[in-house]
């Protein structure tokens, strides 16, 4: 069956793993640092985002090539509700949140997409995108400011090969970019090997249980404070399914559809609750490699799930991925995060958005400025930032203003 897709694809096996080891690397600093923050088990959250990623992938038929790791959006309410009430309250919270996903898309199922097209047209959804890319522009700086002669070099590697590279170096700029990068840094001294050496070489994650509630009050108050944000987090979401539809030039609303892929990011969620991981969610990093390789196989990115699973058993290998330095990465997103944005601005241009409409120009501003200030708006226990206040602003406009010229 693998062989088949591959073959489908114009793939061979080996250079089909070299394509998914890249997605590999893109996801796994975000997805590691996500428990690290919460204190949740980094090697359960790559195990549940491999599992995740195939959930995803069965749900959507394989027709999706997205990758779920960790989600940011629950950081700050986990940590909260951890202190607050325990882990396994906190789970239970994140339980509910992809419950919830679940009810929206059973909803969706049923009463169409049609809402898309009406509360969401290009003018909202480029800048939506551009926010995605941008909005991330910060953790590319912080990281490269590690060392940045080290994320210069790594970017420039990666820059000529995916230019000037042929045959298989043209599809694995992000690979070579990392290996040139990890040595550069190992020469600077910026490599610690300490922790290879002492990793064991096959290891089960520590799972943990859900059901070790302290009381039930707990578990109320922690599902209070998590599950709302599945509302922002759906928000985000629709806005990375329309930016994979952008990347692939497919309609992933229509076919599968919303509802599949939200189901599948529910359901990937409830099982990393189920075994003590955070929230899933689909992966801008990786819609990066995907603009930037061209290579847009779904099977790429399940042997790189498949792949990630394995680490999570072998020891010495994840602690090998955790020594690339951090300017490594830093160097390699800011390329990936840039070509996100560069996405929905071709979502501006090839609809033919005119910003000289003033309509038009207030929108796409409000959001751009919205979304990459970090401004906060919170309801009750609900707090709106980023790309999802932006896409909420976004909508909201498009409502409210007449469509013609609000001025001449």
């Amino acid at each position: 069956m693998v062989k088949e897709r591959l073959s489908k694809a114009n793939l061979t096996a080996s250079k089909g793993v070299l394509l998914a080891i890249q997605h590999l690397f893109a996801m796994f600093g975000a997805t590691v640092l996500v428990p690290s923050l919460t204190g949740l088990n980094p090697a359960v959250a790559l195990f549940t985002s491999g599992v995740g990623t195939l959930i995803f992938h069965l749900i959507t038929r394989g027709k999706v090539p997205a990758y779920l790791g960790s989600s940011f959006a629950f950081i700050g309410p986990i940590i909260a509700a951890k202190e607050g009430y325990g882990l396994s309250a906190a789970l239970l919270g994140c339980f509910v949140a992809g419950l919830i996903y679940i009810v929206s898309a059973l909803i969706i199922r049923k009463v169409g997409t049609g809402f898309i097209d009406r509360y969401l047209p290009p003018v909202v959804v480029g800048p939506v995108i551009i926010t995605i890319g941008l909005g991330l522009a910060p953790v590319a700086k912080d990281m490269s400011m590690y060392h940045l002669p080290t994320a210069i070099f790594t970017l420039a590697v990666t820059i000529a090969v995916s230019v000037l590279g042929k045959g298989i170096l043209k599809v694995t700029p992000i690979l070579i970019g990392i290996i040139a990068g990890y040595i550069f840094a190992a020469f600077n001294g910026l490599v610690d090997f300490g922790p290879v050496i002492e990793a064991s070489w096959i290891g089960l994650p520590e799972f943990t249980s859900i059901f070790q509630l302290e009381s039930i009050g707990a578990g109320i108050s922690a599902v209070a404070l998590i599950a709302p944000v599945a509302i922002v987090t759906m928000v985000e979401h629709l806005g990375d399914v329309l930016a994979l539809s952008k990347t692939v030039d497919e309609d992933f609303i229509e076919e599968p559809g919303l509802h599949r892929t939200l189901l599948g990011d529910g359901v990937a969620t409830l099982f990393a609750s189920l075994a003590g991981g955070p929230p899933n969610t689909t992966y801008g990093e990786n819609i990066g490699v995907l603009a930037l390789t061209g290579v847009h196989s779904p099977i790429v990115v399940e042997i790189a799930a498949a792949i990630v699973i394995a680490m999570s058993f072998i020891q010495k290998v994840g602690a090998s991925i955790q020594t690339i330095p951090v300017p490594v990465m830093g160097g390699i997103v800011i390329l990936l995060f840039g070509m996100i944005a560069s996405i929905g601005l071709r979502t501006l241009v090839e609809n033919e958005v005119d910003l000289s409409v003033t309509r038009n120009l207030v929108i796409v501003s409000t959001i751009l400025v919205v979304g990459l200030s970090g401004i906060p708006i919170t309801f009750s226990i609900l707090e709106f930032q980023g790309m999802g206040l932006a896409a909420i602003v976004g909508i909201l406009l498009n409502i409210i203003l007449p469509k013609e010229e609000l001025s001449e």
